[in-house]
């Protein structure tokens, strides 16, 4: 059987550009193949996973990833336009990433713990696999937090974001600014180790003195304010710790 042979030219926009190797940088590709491709096969044959791309045009029309590249074609690919209204004009999905509950894999811990403390839902768990990841991020749909961009590849993930800096504090403002979530921070509203939601408990609830008398003894001389997870049932309350916290999320909101 003889295939033809399909030549066109693509190029990436902003900061798609960072998976890109071997290529000029922000300019137009020219890419060759023989047999039939869809843009998706054709924008992951250069490294960048589908869930990083918020559109796609065609000779100037909008396309999904289920479009089969033809000789002659001019594609342009775009990242998430989370900043921006795109509805209608894109085919990639209807539905953004302001949904903010995330799942993240196991290289992320520490910026898993730095998002709960600003109040993001976000699931761990160090023993997940590839696969079990994929499956709570469509099943639950999640947004997939990783490092992994072939793991970003998986056909039934639609909502993934690359983290691209290896340095914690650059994460925690990556996702923050690429998915636009200042509006969206918590603090103190969610449990730092299994990402349940933190209860007020007053003096006069029922559970507040049996609680109380778990504090260690320093602690009891001052503290009068309790919260508990509702899930894991473990007890806060602002120590020195919470100051800490609470300096490093008013610098972040700077």
């Amino acid at each position: 059987m003889k295939f033809n042979k399909t030549k066109g030219t693509i190029r990436f926009y902003e900061e798609l550009n960072f998976f890109i190797k071997g290529h000029a940088l922000k300019e137009d590709i020219e890419f060759s193949y023989y047999g039939k491709r869809s843009v998706k096969d054709l924008i992951e044959s250069y490294g960048i996973p589908h869930v990083e791309v918020d559109m796609i045009l065609v000779n100037g029309e909008s396309v999904s990833f289920d479009h089969i590249v033809k000789a002659g074609d001019h594609i342009s690919v775009y990242p998430m336009f989370e900043r921006f209204n795109i509805e209608g004009l894109t085919k990639i999905r209807d539905h953004g990433l302001r949904d903010s509950k995330f799942v993240a894999d196991v290289h992320l811990g520490k910026l898993v713990k730095k998002l709960r403390l600003l109040g993001f839902d976000i699931l761990y768990d160090s023993t997940w696999d590839d696969v079990e990841l994929a499956d709570i991020a469509m099943n639950e749909s999640r947004i997939l937090l990783t490092r992994d961009r072939r793991l970003l590849m998986r056909t039934i993930i639609d909502r993934g974001l690359i983290i691209r800096s290896t340095n914690i504090e650059k994460q925690v403002i990556e996702v923050l600014e690429r998915l636009d979530l200042y509006n969206e921070i918590n603090p103190f509203s969610r449990c730092l180790m299994c990402n349940g939601t933190l209860l007020d408990v007053h003096e006069e609830d029922e559970t507040y003195q049996e609680l109380f008398i778990q504090l260690p003894a320093k602690v009891k001389i001052w503290c009068r304010e309790i919260f508990i997870c509702e899930k894991c049932h473990k007890i806060y309350w602002k120590g020195s710790h919470y100051e800490k916290m609470l300096k490093y999320i008013d610098e972040l909101l700077i």
